[in-house]
């Protein structure tokens, strides 16, 4: 049994999906400092340069090469400038199911950036690594993050009452202070019967479409 994904790029129409090189540290160091993602995200708080340099040199390659995953370094095809981040992990082979978590900087928000990477990674999965399920959470306040599943299709199944722990501004924020809150997190997943026509229609309201290609 396959318990690793290849080590492989992706391409739509606007982004280019590939593993993390060292020039990404910079933009991975400005993009992860972000409020957004410090709300909504477990990453370290605050996210330095050296947390960047472990991410790309060892965490993310030891996703894929042991077997929990893969994580994309997701970048805009004209400019090569670094949009976010698609990360599977928690991957179970022998149920081909596996979990998606995606970051996307804060200039690039608006653009359905996000929304087509994830569903280049779900049809690449589902066609190409037959996998069949593909699992997401959201905390309950990330509207952001819930449109995003509902775009590509998925299906609410539920929610975890009081599962995660997200971060809010402390009532001084201005000193950059931050604390943390517990949330509830709602269940969506995608099966490769769902995306049947997703691709077509997104495509038709956005002006792009899903991966097209990968080596």
């Amino acid at each position: 049994m396959t318990t690793t994904f290849p080590d492989i790029s992706i391409s739509t129409d606007r982004l280019v999906l590939r593993p993390f090189d060292e020039s990404d540290i910079p933009a991975l160091t400005e993009m992860m400092s972000d409020e957004m993602v410090i709300a909504w995200t477990a990453a370290p708080h605050p996210y330095t340069t050296l947390d960047a340099e472990r991410w790309v040199r060892r965490i993310a390659p030891a996703e894929r090469t042991q077997g929990r995953g893969i994580a994309f370094a997701v970048t805009e095809f004209l400019t090569q400038r670094l949009v976010g981040t698609v990360h599977l992990r928690h991957t179970d082979w022998r149920t081909r199911a596996t979990e998606v978590a995606y970051v996307t900087a804060p200039w690039a928000r608006g653009e359905g950036y996000a929304t087509e990477a994830v569903l280049a990674v779900a049809q690449w999965i589902f066609r190409d690594q037959r996998f069949e399920r593909l699992e997401l959470r959201t905390a309950a306040d990330n509207t952001a993050s819930q449109q995003v599943a509902q775009k590509i299709g998925c299906i609410s199944e539920g929610v975890l009452r009081n599962a995660w722990i997200a971060r809010t501004r402390t009532e001084n924020g201005t000193d950059g202070g931050w604390t943390d809150i517990r949330t509830d997190l709602i269940v969506w997943s995608l099966l490769p019967e769902d995306l049947e026509g997703v691709a077509d229609r997104m495509a038709d309201a956005g002006g792009y479409g899903a991966y097209n290609d990968w080596n």
